[in-house]
């Protein structure tokens, strides 16, 4: 039964995300554009509407060729270069405003036209670390792939409507545009958690048909004193054998994730004014006070009390 539990509904209610828009890229070849690390718990994507391009991590030194359809997001909010095919060095570009809030560049290149919007996401600390820890530094979707999952279809017809937003300057439209991009970060999750090889972490073990259970179990209850044969049942797996699975696929143990989502649900319980640590504590399925406060603290890096002053709020510490 918990193995139906909408997973990343859940997760994304516990890690809010908000989305925004920035620039539309109109260029001619040749173009390169050179994005540097972006600002904690924040994470750039980019939408290819038209024309082909070609990303280069400087890190890995791997390239990745990309089409009008792509969609790439870098959930460590990682440095990159985005080019024409060709390597030539890039024409001129000059920006405007649009009447919609959204920043137009353009290049005097005559070669091959390309198309694309360019915004980001953000996740508020410490919420960002799932980002960091769950999932890969890069996740390029081939949303133009119609007809290869329902999915994939509501992402393409999702880009449709930030391409039609973005170019008819209507009214409402940059509020239409920043809401868009909020439901194309959990639309991005859900076709890279589908496909036929899901990345790496949190989305390949959320769709891994033995272990989607216990992923399910822990965000659909995480209160609950989850153990390990409890777990591994669920899974049809000895305990040794989940252990050995959900480390390898998730890069850390079923405890450790159930502590990251226990105390994710702390942080927001403790925004609330007024609101004893005792009931938190017991809300996130912790019966000692002290075993919850060591656990915050050594999470967090401060006591629960500290991080509710820091915030402004108060509370019983």
């Amino acid at each position: 039964m918990v193995s139906n539990v909408d997973w990343l509904s859940r997760l994304l209610a516990i890690v809010s995300v908000r989305g925004w828009l920035e620039i539309r890229c109109a260029y001619g070849a040749p173009w390169n554009v050179t994005y540097t690390d972006s600002a904690a718990g924040e994470m750039p994507y980019h939408v290819l509407l038209r024309g082909h391009a070609v990303l280069d991590d400087p890190v890995t030194r791997q390239t990745t060729p990309l089409q009008a359809g792509d969609i790439v997001l870098f959930p460590h909010g990682s440095a990159h270069v985005l080019r024409d095919v060709s390597g030539d060095a890039p024409a001129r570009t000059h920006e405007r405003r649009l009447l919609n809030e959204l920043v137009l560049s353009e290049n005097d290149g005559q070669g091959e036209r390309f198309d694309m919007l360019c915004g980001r996401f953000a996740i508020d600390a410490p919420h960002d670390r799932w980002m960091r820890h769950y999932l890969p530094s890069t996740l390029v979707v081939r949303a133009g792939m119609h007809g290869t999952s329902p999915a994939a279809d509501h992402l393409a017809g999702l880009v449709d409507l930030m391409r039609t937003e973005s170019a008819d300057e209507r009214l409402g439209g940059y509020a239409m545009l920043n809401a868009l991009s909020s439901a194309l970060f959990a639309l991005v999750l859900r076709v890279s958690g589908e496909s036929d090889e899901p990345p790496p972490g949190l989305l390949a073990l959320a769709g891994h048909p033995r272990l989607a259970p216990a992923i399910a179990a822990m965000l659909a209850d995480p209160a609950r004193a989850w153990t390990l044969p409890e777990l591994s049942g669920l899974c049809s797996m000895s305990r040794a054998t989940f252990m050995r699975h959900f480390q390898d696929g998730l890069g850390r143990s079923s405890a450790e994730f159930l502590q990251d989502v226990r105390m994710s649900l702390a942080v927001n319980e403790l925004r609330r004014p007024g609101l004893a640590t005792e009931v938190v504590a017991d809300r996130v399925g912790y019966r000692s006070v002290a075993a919850f406060r060591r656990v915050f603290t050594q999470w967090m890096g401060m006591t629960p009390g500290e991080w509710r002053r820091s915030i402004g709020v108060g509370g019983s510490r």
